[in-house]
C-alpha cells in the first residue's frame, strides 16, 4: 500500500486558535473512521471527496492471482485527496506498444464522492460504478466518471480499481490446486466483490445507506454487473443494478470454463498453459508457477500476447467459469433463477460497433448466420436491397451482441416480477453528427451518465441541448438508486418493461426522452429466434 500519511499537528500552525482550527480543519479536509483506519479527504464546493482508499491488500508477490486478502490497517490518518495508481494495462500510440504510465500491481483502490453535509446517519443512497474496457484497460479514477453530479443529486458514488487482462483472468493447473479454498480464475470479479464487501462494512461512515447500493456499469463493467447478479457470493451486497451496453446472452461476452468440456475449443487452464509456454515455461506443476510469478508485469501484458490472444494459440482466457466461484453463464443463471431478484435498468446505444464481433466481409455472409431465418432477417434489415454493408453490419452487430441480449435479460426479470426499465441511447451532438451518421456509438451515453460533458472526446463546445441530455440520465440514474424508479419530476414517464405493453425509454437524436412502443421489435425479434434457445 502506499505510504501517504500525513500529520496534522502543525497544519496551519500560527493562523488560526484551536477552536478555528478545528473548523477550519472539518470542512475543507473531512476526516472519516473506516474499518482500517482514519482517512482525510477534499471539499470542493459541496462536494467531499476521498480517493485512493485501499479495499485489498496489493496483489503482489504470491498474492499474484489469489483472491483479494485483507488490508493491513493503519495507525494515522491517510491522505485520501489524490487517486491511486491504476491497474496495469497496455497503451497504444504511435510510438508503439507498451504499458502505461502512472499503473501498478499494487491498484486495489477506490474513490468516493458524496455530499459535502452528509454524515454518518444520513443513510443516502450509494451507486458503485464498475468501469468498462473489455476487461484489459480502463480505472475508476478516470475523469468522465467523477461523481460529483450524483453528490449534487444526494447520492453517494464510489469506484474502484480491478485487476486486467492476464493479472486479472488466469487459470493454470498448479494454481488451481493451490490454496484449495481459495476461489480461482476471475480475480478481477474477486476484487469486484471485495470492493462491494468495502463499501458494505464503511459506508454508513461516509453518510451512506449500505442496505441502499446500486451497482452499475458499461461494456466489460455491465458484463460484470451480469456476473456480479449471478455470482452466489456477491448475494446481498446490493440491492438494484443498471447495465449499459453488457450484453445479456452466452458467448464472447460471457466466460470461458476453466476444465474442457463439450463446446468450447479450448479450456482457461489450457490457455494459461499456453501464455506459460510464450515465456518458455513448460511445466504446470508448482514450479512453473513460481516462474511466472517471478515475471515482471511488463513481461505479463507485453510479452504474452495479452489483450489479444488472437493469434493461432490463445493466451488470455477473459472472463473464467470455475464451477464455483463463477458457476455458470449469466443466460445459464437467468433461465434456471440462480440470480439476486433486484429493480433493473439495462439497455445499449443505437449504433454500437460495426465490427469485432461477427465475422463476417460480405451482405450474403452477414445473413447467413441467421440459418433457417436468412430471408427474414434480409427482409427485416436491409429490404431492396437499400443499405451497404456498413450499415447493415451496425444494424446486425449492435442488436445481436447489445440490443437483444439486454431484452431477453429484462424479459426474464419481468417474468420473474421484478421491475425492469429498458432504454435505447440515440443522441449524437451537433458537433458530431457527421462523423456518426449512423448514431451514437458504443460507450458514448457515459458523459451523459455522469453529467461530465468536459471529458467528451472530440466535442469542443457544450450546448443546451448537451446539457439538457446529461440532466435528464443523471436524474434517471439517481431516482433509480434511490427508489428503484428511475422517474421524478420533469421527466417523461419511464414505463417498467413487459410482455405486454413493451414500451422502452429512447434518449432521442433531439435531446429529449420519451417513452416510445419497442422501436427494433421485428429485427429483435428475428434475432432472438435465430440465437436464442
Amino acid at each position: 500500500m502506499r505510504t501517504r500519511i500525513i500529520a496534522t499537528s502543525l497544519l496551519f500552525a500560527g493562523l488560526w486558535g484551536s477552536m478555528a482550527f478545528g473548523q477550519v480543519l472539518q470542512s475543507q479536509q473531512p476526516i472519516v473512521h473506516t474499518a482500517s483506519g482514519r482517512v482525510r479527504g477534499v471539499i470542493q464546493d459541496d462536494v467531499a471527496s476521498f480517493k485512493g482508499i485501499p479495499y485489498a491488500a496489493p496483489p503482489i508477490g504470491e498474492y499474484r492471482w489469489r483472491a483479494p486478502q485483507s488490508v493491513t490497517p493503519w495507525t494515522e490518518e491517510l491522505d485520501a485527496s489524490e487517486f491511486g495508481p491504476s491497474c496495469p494495462q497496455v497503451s497504444w500510440s504511435n510510438s508503439g506498444v507498451k504499458l502505461m504510465e502512472d499503473t501498478s500491481e499494487d491498484c486495489l483502490y477506490l474513490n468516493l464522492w458524496k455530499p459535502a453535509e452528509a454524515i454518518g446517519d444520513s443513510k443516502l443512497p450509494v451507486m458503485v460504478w464498475i468501469h468498462g474496457g473489455a476487461f484489459v484497460g480502463g480505472s475508476g479514477s478516470e475523469e468522465m466518471f467523477s461523481g460529483e453530479a450524483f453528490a449534487r443529486q444526494g447520492v453517494i458514488l464510489v469506484t474502484f480499481n480491478y485487476r486486467l487482462g492476464t493479472l486479472g483472468h488466469f487459470a493454470f493447473p498448479a494454481l488451481t490446486a493451490q490454496n484449495p479454498e481459495e476461489p480461482k480464475g476471475s480475480y478481477a470479479y474477486m476484487d469486484m466483490i471485495a470492493a462491494l464487501r468495502w463499501v458494505h462494512d464503511n459506508i454508513a461512515s461516509f453518510g451512506g445507506d449500505p442496505d441502499n447500493v446500486t451497482i452499475f456499469g458499461e461494456s466489460a463493467g455491465g458484463v460484470a454487473v451480469h456476473s456480479m447478479l449471478t455470482i452466489p457470493s456477491a448475494k446481498g451486497l446490493f440491492q438494484k443494478a443498471i447495465i449499459e451496453s453488457g450484453g445479456g446472452r452466452t458467448g464472447v461476452l460471457s466466460g470461458t470454463p476453466l476444465y474442457p468440456c463439450e463446446g468450447y475449443p479450448v479450456s482457461a487452464e489450457q490457455i494459461g498453459v499456453n501464455f506459460a509456454r510464450t515465456h518458455g515455461i513448460n511445466g504446470t506443476g508448482a514450479e512453473a508457477l513460481d516462474s511466472l510469478r517471478a515475471l515482471s508485469v511488463e513481461e505479463i501484458l507485453l510479452g504474452g500476447n495479452d489483450n489479444a490472444g488472437r493469434g493461432r494459440v490463445p493466451t488470455y482466457s477473459g472472463p473464467i467459469i470455475d464451477g464455483q466461484f463463477v458457476k455458470e453463464t449469466f443466460e445459464d443463471a437467468y433461465y434456471n433463477n440462480h440470480y439476486a431478484h433486484v429493480p433493473l435498468i439495462i439497455g445499449s446505444n443505437n449504433a454500437e460497433s460495426s465490427g469485432g464481433f461477427i465475422t463476417a466481409r460480405t451482405k450474403e455472409e452477414l445473413f447467413s448466420i441467421f440459418g433457417n431465418n436468412k430471408v427474414e432477417a434480409e427482409n427485416i434489415y436491409n429490404p431492396g436491397d437499400s443499405l451497404d454493408f456498413k450499415q447493415v453490419m451496425t444494424m446486425v452487430t449492435t442488436d445481436r451482441v447489445w440490443a437483444e441480449p439486454a431484452r431477453f435479460t429484462a424479459k426474464e426479470f419481468t417474468q420473474a416480477g421484478l421491475p425492469a426499465y429498458i432504454y435505447m441511447f440515440s443522441y449524437v451532438p451537433e458537433a458530431l453528427k457527421e462523423r456518426l451518421p449512423m448514431g451514437a456509438p458504443h460507450a458514448s451515453e457515459l458523459p451523459y451518465v455522469f453529467n461530465t460533458l468536459q471529458t467528451r472526446w472530440g466535442v469542443n463546445e457544450i450546448t443546451g441541448t448537451d446539457k439538457e441530455m446529461a440532466r435528464l440520465m443523471n436524474t434517471y440514474w439517481a431516482n433509480f438508486a434511490k427508489t428503484g424508479n428511475p422517474n421524478g419530476e420533469s421527466l417523461s414517464m419511464w414505463s417498467v418493461y413487459t410482455l405486454e405493453d413493451s414500451h422502452i425509454i429512447e434518449f432521442r437524436p433531439n435531446g429529449t426522452a420519451c417513452p416510445i412502443p419497442e422501436p427494433k421489435k421485428e429485427r429483435l425479434d428475428v434475432v432472438e429466434k435465430s440465437f436464442g434457445r
